[in-house]
């Protein structure tokens, strides 16, 4: 009878770099919460010791993080001058827009042809808890699930580069929608629109995925531009 292979323990420096990337991605989730929800406000100057110390984790790791949301456009860091939360521009978004439009259709229709059955049944979940939320007008759900989708879709689009180019998008508009929803949004159909693309991928239906997307991001747009007559 052959002998099962043991596993070998991994070198105390390997296990420190697991370590350290974890508690990196534990502190870029609470800053970037922070950041999208307002309790770090734009234009606010922030620390490293103060965050370490709010959070509760180490400098390194909230460095790291800092600097992860500095290429997502959420922070300035300024050399010798500090670091502060990015302001908030109506163009800026619309500009972002333009690309988020493209880039989000081609994801929707690649999770909708290449996701697996594991993961169409995450997005027919996530379409029922973007319907719980428009029941409930639940903002706080609402962002929470939109978090989560936006982060399934691109693993199941399985396409890296789009992915890498919706990470630098996904976080900035999340931070406008909350900043202005309550005076210019409509969060229950937000939440089916949304709702409607998760079917969609979850059916595996490529086309319907796409048109979806693009009527999601139609009411983005239109909710984007509205903000400037809400100002």
């Amino acid at each position: 009878m052959p002998v099962a292979a043991t596993r070998k323990p991994k070198p105390a420096a390997s296990r420190k770099r697991d370590a350290d990337h974890s508690l990196t991605d534990q502190a870029y989730a609470k800053l970037e919460e922070l950041i999208v929800t307002l309790q770090l406000a734009p234009g606010e100057i922030v620390s490293e010791a103060a965050l370490s110390g709010q959070l509760r984790i180490g400098r390194t790791p909230i460095r790291e993080a800092l600097h992860r949301l500095a290429r997502e456009r959420l922070v300035n860091i300024l050399p010798r001058r500090g670091i502060t939360v990015s302001e908030i521009n109506v163009g800026a978004q619309l500009r972002l827009l333009e690309v988020r439009r493209e880039i989000e259709r081609l994801v929707a229709r690649s999770a909708a042809r290449r996701a697996g059955d594991a993961e169409r049944t995450q997005f027919a979940d996530l379409g029922k808890a973007f319907e719980a939320a428009a029941r409930t007008d639940d903002a706080t759900a609402f962002m929470r699930t939109d978090r989560a989708f936006n982060d399934l879709c691109l693993v199941a689009a399985h396409n890296e580069y789009a992915a890498s180019t919706m990470t630098l998008m996904n976080s900035l508009s999340r931070r406008f929608w909350f900043i202005h929803y309550q005076q210019a949004a409509d969060m229950p159909l937000a939440a089916k629109l949304h709702a409607a693309v998760a079917r969609s991928i979850a059916k595996g239906d490529t086309k319907a995925a796409g048109a979806a997307s693009d009527k999601l991001l139609d009411y983005i747009e239109e909710f984007t531009r509205s903000t400037v007559e809400a100002a």
